[in-house]
């Protein structure tokens, strides 16, 4: 069934019939197209546009057919060009002449921007849902591993002593941001297009605020031809979703580092680790690295959606079509990762004495090493540089900073007593650190405490 042909006296190509079809992929949003249909037959009726009983009978029998679709009972098929003609077409079938009158006031453009601003407002909440188990998993493991000492990098150099709590917050940091982006397009794209008509609006006394209200909206759109041409929402709701992906990304490629016989800071659980068909010892970290390689997938989606909408006049164009499939795409290949990297962090094994020894023979502590020296009045560049001497010699005897005999430290400056070994510990290292964000077990408890706190009152 079509939803036009009056104006045609010839059959669409077939061809052209097929490459027009968008019902293979815009089924997935039969709920939501069923809902606006409820919420306009209602609206039209509180207008006395159609009867009530017309009103009953439609809403009666598209709830009947949402039913029978969730239950596997009522298949959608590809004999419909759309989703919004399947439905119509079915409930026309069981209400004859009544289900006619479902479409009044209403054009296609309103409609299926209304489907896909609920199917996506929707997606957002679903993602947001994950996040925040992510997060919650995040936590935890910065609970366990408060005391877990690692070396932190740069430039993929080791720097300074952290703890693994302290590194697995920047990326609590990161996924609390991404649901801070998730509540923005929310708020903003919260504005409901249906009785924006094709893109002037209609005759019809419809009453926006009911509809926009029936379905949850803040309210309706205020400029009809905006209201079928935007997609801003889609564009940034799959930036959000790229930077996400961005984020799972880095993890996974420190995840994959950490795996590593070089590391073996972590060990992957076997439920998300792969073996080799030619060679029996492998334990591949294949999760970590699907889940960094689909990054490119959202970001090509996001790419293709730019491009979709770059040159597009006012209002509603056909092309606008293409801004589904790889949305789709992209929120189901997100909504995955998300739950495989949640599942693959909370099951791995943490290496705590290997993140420990490794802290020690990276040189880490040298920059305590050389504000002690400052604490006895050497002037900071000159204690840079004696310590710079005292890592060459470590590095010549194969020992660390830790290992190196006093008199060694007395060559090089005379103010070194004793105590040098107790404040270039790990733990002291890392304790003194006690500013808001830094490894401290103090500032760590205070962050975790407001993380905590966050996740509570979300």
């Amino acid at each position: 069934m079509k939803l036009w042909g009056g104006r045609f006296t010839k059959a669409e190509n077939e061809l052209a019939d097929s490459f027009n079809a968008s019902i293979s992929y815009d089924k997935r949003f039969y709920r939501q197209d069923i809902a606006g249909s409820i919420a306009h037959v209602t609206m039209l009726a509180a207008r006395n546009i159609i009867t009530e009983e017309e009103r009953d009978t439609i809403v009666r029998t598209l709830n009947q057919i949402r039913d029978e679709i969730d239950e596997g009972r009522l298949e959608i098929t590809d004999d419909y060009e759309d989703i919004h003609s399947f439905v119509e077409s079915v409930l026309t079938e069981r209400t004859g002449d009544t289900g006619k009158k479902l479409h009044t006031g209403r054009s296609r453009n309103d409609q299926v921007a209304l489907d896909m601003k609920m199917y996506v407002r929707d997606e957002v909440k679903n993602t947001d849902a994950l996040l925040k188990q992510l997060l919650t998993t995040l936590l935890k493991l910065m609970e366990e591993h408060i005391d877990t000492f690692m070396p932190g990098f740069t430039h993929l150099q080791k720097a300074q002593p952290v703890t693994l709590a302290h590194h697995i917050g920047a990326y609590f940091e990161m996924f609390r941001r991404d649901r801070g982006r998730l509540h923005d397009i929310y708020e903003r794209m919260n504005y409901c297009p249906l009785g924006a008509g094709a893109l002037a609006g209609t005759t019809y006394p419809l009453d926006r605020d009911m509809t926009a209200h029936l379905l949850d909206f803040y309210g309706p759109t205020l400029n009809s031809m905006d209201s079928v041409s935007d997609r801003d929402y889609v564009i940034e709701f799959l930036s959000a979703l790229s930077t996400i992906m961005m984020h799972l990304s880095r993890f996974c490629e420190e995840i994959i580092l950490w795996n590593s016989n070089e590391y073996k800071f972590i060990e992957l659980d076997d439920a998300y680790s792969t073996g080799s068909s030619i060679m029996p010892q492998k334990k591949n970290p294949d999760i970590a690295e699907l889940i960094r390689g689909k990054t490119g997938r959202v970001y090509g989606a996001l790419m293709q959606m730019l491009t979709t909408m770059k040159g597009l006049p006012l209002a509603y164009n056909k092309d606008m079509q293409e801004d589904k499939e790889f949305t789709f795409d992209a929120i189901d290949t997100v909504k995955g990762c998300i739950t495989l990297f949640d599942g693959m962090v909370s099951t791995m094994k943490v290496n705590k004495k290997n993140m420990e020894i490794s802290s020690q023979r990276g040189f880490t502590n040298a920059t305590d090493a050389a504000d002690y020296l400052v604490k006895h009045g050497v002037p900071f560049r000159d204690a840079h540089s004696i310590i710079g001497r005292l890592v060459l010699t470590c590095i010549d005897k194969g020992i660390s900073l830790d290992e190196l005999p006093l008199e060694e430290y007395k060559k090089e400056c005379p103010v070194f007593e004793d105590d040098i070994y107790e404040a270039i510990s790990l733990k002291t290292c890392v304790e003194l650190r006690k500013t808001t964000g830094a490894p401290s077990r103090e500032s760590m408890e205070k962050t975790i405490r407001l993380e905590r706190e966050y996740l509570d009152f979300d």
